[in-house]
């Protein structure tokens, strides 16, 4: 069994829409390819022996256990693979729970597809679920334990803390959009002009010198002192010497801590005697060169938290501690302490699990104590100096009682520093009592405090501490998302894409927009190349300039990670023809519709699909989608549309030399056809769809249909606005036409065109893409046979894996066969065949480029005509 193919999806796709982020893998079972698991001896003992807490899958049964009994009765290889692949996960602290299993297209091959929550965990999963599976049928031994510490390796790198998701979650509740932007939790909510940022609990509107000021430990505790907070005495020192200077000033107890540490990193409290002071001052300047030492406020630690200088929650700490029970060892008691399912390993779980570290070392030896000792019945140690979740230590929500007096001082010192999200360390007795009477004082404050002592706590009521957070970053109202029109399909996308962006721009949107040309960001070309993928749409709803968003997904970017995003407001399928297949394991028209229909089907609900009603696969999407639906077609008595419309529908129609449209019992005529420059006088017929889909999105985007007709007449095909798209240049003795069209439908559509024109002998260059089929190639042929008086074979300059012969034969038996004998030459290099077809241009000919390098093509080709125009003033 190996692993032919691992391809991660990041948004809607063909395997799910529902499920965004899944592995999908192929494997080759090879030998196994016929085995089931109940013909595998002892093979469900070992499972369930390995992984017995996969008695929770329920698999198709529907129960718990469902699917060991359907491993006993006898299920795939692939199967048990998508099923270790999610409990690994699991067994992780990284639940994920969806998974499917399908035939391979290959003899012997399977699909696996199951979910993760870190991409890199997902893999990881992967590869270990192959090898697990493989030693489980030999019967061999395997180290799990590896595979798992491996897996908790990356959560802890690259999953979000518990802060982060709690914000994240939050978002998401609402319908805010979210993107990571790096691996450390910097996240984006929200698109294009109205996103906001966080990373942890820091927001955009953290102030920069208000962080710097909580990390200043002295400046804050003076900060504080002026305005009338308790706080204790203390003082800076760096050297032994000052030490000894601060304890005959504050006396004994005493604390020392680094000072710009974090997460109690370097503290050491209740400290008493010289020796230990020592020790302590050695530990903080591990971290920090300059170290605090105050006096040790006896009580409890607390911590408060402000946001947007509002209180919305307290907690009491307790520091990680075992209680004896006169025979276990400490050790013993750590070990069942860490055996609590609540506690995990960094923020896995909502408790940390206690390590036995030095500085837990050397509290034991201050009480004379080792691991090995036995603690009486009922006496309580502490094993960290310090209070923090993140070293094993506990919470309790004590929101409820705190006095509002110190409501009022926890609110006060958010505003003092300047941090809208707070987080303030508190000794008291007693917290219900206010800080200046209990004798306690304000320790520390923190810029990005930890949110899971509140949203998680070991005692008391867990507080949703992230809801303010977010009402702070959008408050009720403002919008977080941008409008986004995503545009699909085999042919005309390109050009749809660019009409509605340019309509868009008329309305005064500052538009970012993707093609197969490359992403422009308010017209200005930022990244060249096919750019049509989940990256590039990403690109565009990262920008902070951008405030509308028409994206232009094809199926190659489809297939390597899904949909750059997860929701739209306008989805449009243009059409469904014969390209591409074959690739991928897209290998039938009804295949690359469904493909295609990942686009309409993340629409959402109050959104509109727009679809082809006159093309029997789009038109069939109609009846997946939750969304609302508009058609287009090229037929005004098209019985789909006079359906669609008499249940009071929306539809765009080509009628009567108009683009019209039909809402309910009534015609909007935008504009006549013959008017729109885009369709070449109403010669190209291909072109009217694409501008009927392009005028329901504007139409739904509530643009005015004078807009909308302005919008029609000012977009002018050229090398410009439209690269590759219908470039026709009028030389002084024929014309030459330019496009990107390279399957057969596009070359159809493009003699259709031809057939309208008055010209003497039609020319065309014609190409074949090397990862087609070969009947592709070959129908390209005959289309080219068919449409052309002359033809010039050429090659693309990456065949992707084909030979020269393999493209051009078939393209030039397809020829042959609907025009035998007809005038053929075959030119390799592609500009060497454009300079040939323009060097032997004849009076009243039509020349037709099919090109692969657009820009190049353009560039040739408007040199020449430079070339041509001076001859013609010379002569």
């Amino acid at each position: 069994m190996k692993i032919i193919d691992l391809r991660v999806m990041r948004g809607p796709n063909y395997w799910s829409v529902k499920h965004p982020k899944i592995i999908v893998l192929k494997l080759a079972l090879e030998d196994l390819s016929q085995t089931l698991t109940n013909q595998l001896p002892h093979f469900c003992e070992r499972l369930k022996k390995t992984f017995p807490g996969m008695v929770s899958h329920r698999a198709t049964e529907g129960v718990e256990g469902g699917f060991f009994k359907t491993v006993e009765e006898g299920t795939t290889i692939g199967h048990v693979v998508q099923h270790i692949a999610l409990e690994l996960q699991t067994l992780a602290g990284m639940e994920s729970g969806f998974g499917r299993c399908y035939p391979g297209k290959g003899e012997g091959q399977q699909l696996v597809i199951f979910s993760y929550q870190e991409e890199r965990a997902g893999e990881y999963a992967a590869y270990a679920a192959v090898r697990i599976t493989e030693a489980l049928i030999k019967g061999e031994k395997y180290k799990l334990a590896e595979d798992i510490s491996r897996l908790h390796d990356i959560r802890e790198d690259e999953y979000f803390g518990p802060s982060t998701y709690s914000i994240v979650s939050e978002a998401v509740s609402r319908g805010i959009p979210y993107i990571r932007l790096n691996r450390h939790s910097l996240i984006q909510l929200g698109y294009g002009v109205n996103q906001k940022r966080i990373q942890a609990t820091m927001t955009g509107r953290t102030a920069c010198f208000a962080v710097e000021i909580a990390g200043d430990k002295n400046a804050t505790k003076a900060m504080l002192e002026d305005a009338g907070i308790p706080v204790p005495k203390g003082t800076t020192i760096r050297t032994q010497e000052e030490l000894k200077r601060a304890i005959d000033w504050l006396g004994f107890p005493l604390v020392t801590k680094p000072l710009d540490g974090n997460h109690g990193k370097g503290a050491t409290i209740n400290i008493t005697n010289l020796k230990d002071a020592q020790r302590g001052f050695a530990e903080a300047q591990a971290f920090s060169e300059e170290v605090i030492v105050e006096q040790y406020i006896s009580g409890f630690d607390f911590r408060l938290l402000v946001i947007n200088g509002k209180f919305v929650a307290a907690a009491k700490r307790t520091p990680a501690m075992v209680t004896g029970d006169g025979t276990s060892t400490i050790k013993q008691l750590i070990e069942r302490e860490n055996k609590d399912p609540r506690r995990g390993i960094g923020h896995e779980k909502v408790l940390t699990k206690i390590k036995i570290d030095k500085h837990t070392q050397n509290i034991l030896k201050s009480h004379n104590l080792t691991t090995q000792s036995v603690l009486p019945a009922g006496e309580e140690l502490y094993l960290k100096s310090t209070a923090n979740i993140s070293t094993g230590g506990t919470a309790t929500d004590v929101t409820d009682l705190i006095d509002p007096y110190n409501i009022l001082m926890a609110e006060r010192i958010a505003g003092l520093i300047g941090l809208d999200i707070c987080g303030i360390d508190v000794m008291t007795t007693d917290i219900a009592i206010p800080l200046n009477e209990a004798r306690g004082a304000v320790l520390e404050v923190n810029a990005a405090p930890g949110f899971r002592m509140h949203i998680s706590p070991t005692y008391g009521l867990p507080r949703n501490v992230a809801e303010p957070v977010v009402d702070m970053l959008f408050p009720r109202g403002t919008p977080a998302r941008i409008p986004i029109i995503a545009v699909t399909g085999t042919n005309g996308k390109t050009t749809t894409t660019r009409l509605i962006a340019h309509m868009v721009k008329g309305k005064g949107y500052q538009v970012g927009y993707t093609t197969t040309d490359g992403i422009y960001i308010q017209d200005k070309l930022l990244e060249k190349g096919d750019t049509t993928g989940s990256y590039s749409a990403e690109f565009v709803l990262k920008d902070p300039t951008v405030n509308f968003a028409v994206l232009e997904c094809a199926r190659g970017g489809l297939l390597r990670s899904g949909l750059g995003f997860q929701q739209c407001d306008i989805g449009i399928v243009t059409n469904v023809s014969s390209d591409h297949l074959g690739i991928g394991d897209i290998d039938t028209l009804e295949e690359l519709a469904k493909l295609k229909s990942v686009i309409p089907k993340s629409v959402s609900k109050d959104g509109y699909a727009i679809l082809n009603a006159d093309d029997d696969l789009v038109y069939a999407m109609a009846e997946e989608v939750e969304c609302k639906v508009a058609f287009f077609s090229m037929d005004e008595s098209n019985p789909r549309i006079l359906k669609h419309i008499a249940k009071g529908g929306l539809a765009a129609v080509f009628e009567n030399g108009y683009i019209s449209i039909f809402k309910n019992s009534y015609k909007i005529r935008i504009d006549r056809v013959a008017d729109v420059p885009l369709t070449f006088g109403g010669k190209a017929r291909f072109n009217i769809e694409n501008i009927l889909a392009a005028t329901l999105a504007g139409y739904i985007s509530h643009f005015d249909v004078q807009d909308i007709k302005t919008s029609l007449r000012t977009f002018i095909p050229s090398p410009s606005k439209t690269p590759g798209r219908m470039n026709l240049f009028k030389f002084p003795q024929f014309e030459v036409l330019v496009d990107y069209a390279h399957n057969a439908g596009g070359l159809k559509a493009i003699g259709d065109f031809m057939n309208a024109l008055d010209a003497t002998k039609k020319v065309g260059i014609v190409a074949g893409v090397g990862d087609r089929r070969t009947e592709d190639f070959y129908e390209i042929g005959r289309v080219a046979g068919e449409a052309f008086d002359e033809i010039i074979v050429r090659l693309d300059a990456d065949l992707r894996g084909k030979t020269a012969e393999e493209i051009s034969g078939p393209i030039l038996q397809g020829i042959e066969d609907v025009a035998p004998g007809k005038n053929v030459k075959l030119i390799p290099e592609e500009m060497r065949a454009i300079a040939y077809a323009l060097e032997h241009g004849e009076p009243g000919s039509f020349i037709a480029i099919f090109t692969e390098d657009v820009h190049e093509s353009v560039r040739m080709v408007e040199s020449f005509k430079v070339i041509q125009d001076r001859k013609i003033l010379v002569d």
